[in-house]
């Protein structure tokens, strides 16, 4: 399971904020490309709790891929649609066709954080789903879907600091959809413990990111999902069968 964030601006060997997410943007765009070329899935999963910078850097990947080509999925509690059929079943709805990729903001990972820190599941419940993820994610990989799971971790004193700012906006209450998860809540160090223990597969590894600072964090989520990019996607335009003359 790797780690990266708050340094990571000085590891950008002193270059100003602007122009390195500049030069990131860019090279994802380009490394978009054989994906969509050579019709690769791919799944980017963003997690964590409220306030640790997802929604930032989730703004700065849309920036920089093809919209064409991508799909941002968030994800909320719906009590009627959790009451109907198999918990998984909405996700496998919105799967990414091929050359695409899904971004999914909070993912099936709600069932084994939130649902269970908020009483709406049990223990034996989530050990199930632990299977049940598991079991999803190797299919998806059967499949050739690659998948990248982005955890971003911030402390509670951080965290109550960023939602108290939110509260202060009169549009937030109005807009917010879930109860917040809180870092400092019973049992949430618990249940993070046992989702990593559970689901850091040797197929579908979580990526830590320091949520400290946003714009760090932007910065490492980025560079982690262009390293994966350019270390899975083909080098090579696909051959091209009976492809036209040109007219002379």
């Amino acid at each position: 399971m790797a780690e990266t964030g708050s340094d990571w601006l000085q590891a950008a060997g002193g270059e100003p904020f602007h122009s390195t997410l500049a030069a990131l943007c860019d090279q994802l765009g380009e490394l978009q490309l054989p994906q969509v070329a050579h019709g690769r899935r791919a799944i980017i999963i963003f997690e964590g709790p409220d306030g640790a910078g997802k929604k930032h850097a989730l703004k700065q990947l849309a920036a920089a891929f093809d919209p064409c080509h991508v799909r941002i999925c968030p994800i909320h509690h719906d009590r009627r649609e959790s009451a109907e059929g198999h918990w998984l079943a909405p996700f496998w709805r919105q799967l990414p066709s091929a050359g695409d990729t899904t971004v999914f903001y909070r993912s099936w990972y709600r069932r084994v954080l939130d649902d269970r820190l908020q009483g709406r599941i049990s223990d034996k419940a989530a050990a199930r789903a632990f299977d049940e993820i598991n079991e999803f994610e190797a299919q998806q990989r059967d499949y050739g879907t690659l998948i990248v799971k982005l955890f971003f971790e911030i402390t509670a004193d951080v965290q109550e600091r960023r939602l108290a700012e939110r509260a202060g906006n009169m549009w937030w209450p109005v807009i917010r959809r879930d109860e917040p998860v809180r870092v400092a809540d019973e049992g949430y160090a618990k249940a993070v413990a046992e989702l990593f223990a559970n689901t850091d597969t040797r197929w579908s590894p979580w990526r830590k990111i320091d949520g400290s600072d946003e714009r760090s964090a932007g910065l490492a989520a980025l560079t982690t999902i262009a390293d994966v990019w350019a270390e899975t996607m083909p080098a090579e335009p696909p051959h091209i069968v009976g492809a036209p003359n040109r007219a002379a």
